[in-house]
């Protein structure tokens, strides 16, 4: 098992692309902190995870409060005595026109998908260069690299930070024997998708996206959790700093 005796912590892994790669890590030989703001969700993933012969435990956690963040790496150290990998994954939409964006709007995502990035990674990161050994993987979006879907300006700017937080990471941490990376995902068909743009607009969404990969198809959450995987694992250990694009060949990104 490429993970075994190794912790790791995934935020918003109660459903989605964290809970694909909850799973995924997992069953690698992983111990995993299921991390959620919605507590039910996080448990069942945990439980999902034990009954497949893993570790986890489901604990409540909004990465864009300092506090919680700190009580789930807490939890982690008591529970499990060390944190190896984090993977920065919760996220949130509010899309609107740039023009219609409040203010709550703006704040809303920018503490949730960049804020918490930073609250989860300086939380790990004493213990990580302590045991001068740690895997950061960071959850962007090809929003961050330049994608012009209209209505996303507050999360666009969000993963643009993320990558920028990931470089100077990366920087800072190598020198402990840390890896720092991120993955750029395109359009993966997760409910937190869903649930944003409505079954009828996700299905047009889709139809549209897939004519922009060169692979004809849009991605799953399973794609995500084998790249995160490999840069999890000490199959990456000469990576770092990197950003990978996972969407197809998106061909307007190209």
């Amino acid at each position: 098992m490429k993970l075994k005796d190794k912790v790791a912590i995934v935020t918003g892994s109660g459903r989605g692309i964290g809970e694909a790669i909850a799973k995924k890590l997992a069953s690698e030989g992983a111990a995993i902190v299921v991390g959620d703001i919605n507590i039910e969700r996080a448990r069942r993933v945990a439980q999902e995870i034990k009954d497949q012969g893993g570790s986890a435990l489901g604990f409540k956690a909004d990465v864009s409060r300092l506090s919680e963040v700190h009580d789930l790496v807490k939890k982690a150290l008591e529970v499990f005595g060390g944190v190896h990998i984090l993977v920065n994954n919760a996220g949130i939409l509010r899309n609107k026109p740039i023009i219609e964006l409040t203010e709550e709007d703006w704040d809303i995502v920018l503490d949730i998908v960049l804020k918490g990035v930073f609250n989860c990674t300086q939380a790990v990161l004493r213990s990580m260069m302590s045991q001068r050994y740690g895997k950061i993987i960071n959850i962007s979006s090809v929003a961050g690299l330049g994608a012009f879907n209209a209505g996303m300006a507050n999360y666009a700017a969000a993963k643009a930070g993320v990558i920028g937080l990931t470089k100077v990471t990366a920087r800072e941490a190598g020198p402990y024997g840390i890896n720092v990376n991120c993955v750029a995902p395109g359009l993966i068909v997760t409910p937190f998708i869903q649930k944003s743009m409505g079954e009828e607009g996700v299905e047009k969404f889709i139809e549209e996206r897939k004519k922009a990969s060169v692979l004809g198809r849009v991605g799953r959450p399973e794609d995500i959790a084998n790249l995160v995987l490999f840069l999890a694992s000490d199959d990456s250990s000469y990576m770092s700093g990197q950003i990978i694009r996972m969407d197809g060949g998106r061909a307007d990104l190209m």
